[in-house]
This record gives structure tokens, C-alpha cells and sequence, in this order.
């Protein structure tokens, strides 16, 4: 069975290895900025007392940031059960939308983000280029031998 739960002081040392494993450093580049992953809260997955999941989140005025989500195993359920719950703070902290930032090249999120009910609302041509300006060590290649290059937001509306 796969619960969520929010992180708690235990899974630190684990939160900033995940960070690391998935991201290179335990900072994001999104929109020419850069954000500590680290600092934020966040929800971690956990199926037989082993932590599979991990999602860093931000509140900002216009809603709730999705910065980083990771599932450890993939197809097995993990990112819709974090962004499902994710989707429940959410609500409950009345904002207005649930979104976040993604690469061209990342096909997969891409296909669940819309699967999950997100919908495509900005384009970013290079904004890869202006991320890599915060964060030089995002390449040049992404999954698939994509060109990494555009940002992408989606968003999932939640009110008004």
C-alpha cells in the first residue's frame, strides 16, 4: 500500500540525497531562476516503510508550485499519489491553482501532467537557456536526445 505524508525532520538527510540523485544539486532552475529544493516543504511516498517518492512544493500569491517530483519506481502510481495529494493542500489553502514548470524534453511528464488533468498555459521558447544562466550544469541534451531547450508551465485550475 502507498502512502503520502508530509516530510518530516527524519527524512531530511534523505529529502537533500533524493534532490541530489534526481536534480545533480539540491537546487532547480526554472524561469531564469534558481530555488533551493531543499528549504521547501514537501511529501514523501512511502510503500513497505521504503520512501519511493518525494514532491518539493512552494506557495506563491498566484498558487501552489510544484518544484520538483520524483518517483523513484516509475508506472507504479507514485506521482499521481503526490500530486494528488498535493492537489488536497491545495484546496484546503484556497489557491487559486495547482502548477509548475517542466522541459521539452521530459515526454513522459508531459503525457501524465495532461493525464492528470493539467493543461498546457505557457510556452518559454529557450528559456532553458536563461535557466542555465542560474544553473550551468543542466545540459544541452535531454531524455531521448531531446534538444533542452523550452520551458513549458502547466496548470491545474482550482478556484474562481
Amino acid at each position: 500500500m502507498l502512502e503520502v505524508r508530509e516530510l518530516a525532520a527524519t527524512d531530511r538527510a534523505w529529502k537533500l540525497a533524493t534532490l541530489r540523485a534526481g536534480w545533480g544539486s539540491v537546487h532547480v532552475a526554472r524561469l531564469g531562476q534558481l530555488l533551493d529544493a531543499g528549504a521547501l516543504p514537501g511529501l514523501v511516498a512511502v510503500r513497505s516503510a521504503e520512501r519511493v517518492g518525494l514532491c518539493t512544493y512552494a506557495a506563491r500569491p498566484d498558487g501552489l508550485e510544484v518544484v520538483t517530483i520524483q518517483a523513484l519506481e516509475e508506472g507504479e502510481g507514485i506521482g499521481r499519489a503526490l500530486m494528488d495529494r498535493l492537489r488536497a493542500l491545495a484546496v484546503d489553502a484556497g489557491a487559486p491553482r495547482l502548477w509548475l514548470t517542466t522541459t521539452n524534453d521530459n515526454v513522459r511528464a508531459l503525457a501524465f501532467y495532461q493525464r492528470w488533468g493539467m493543461d498546457l498555459v505557457r510556452l518559454v521558447n529557450d528559456g532553458v537557456e536563461v535557466s542555465r544562466r542560474v544553473k550551468p550544469s543542466i545540459p544541452t541534451e535531454g531524455a531521448h536526445g531531446i534538444p533542452l531547450r523550452h520551458e513549458l508551465e502547466f496548470e491545474l485550475r482550482l478556484a474562481g
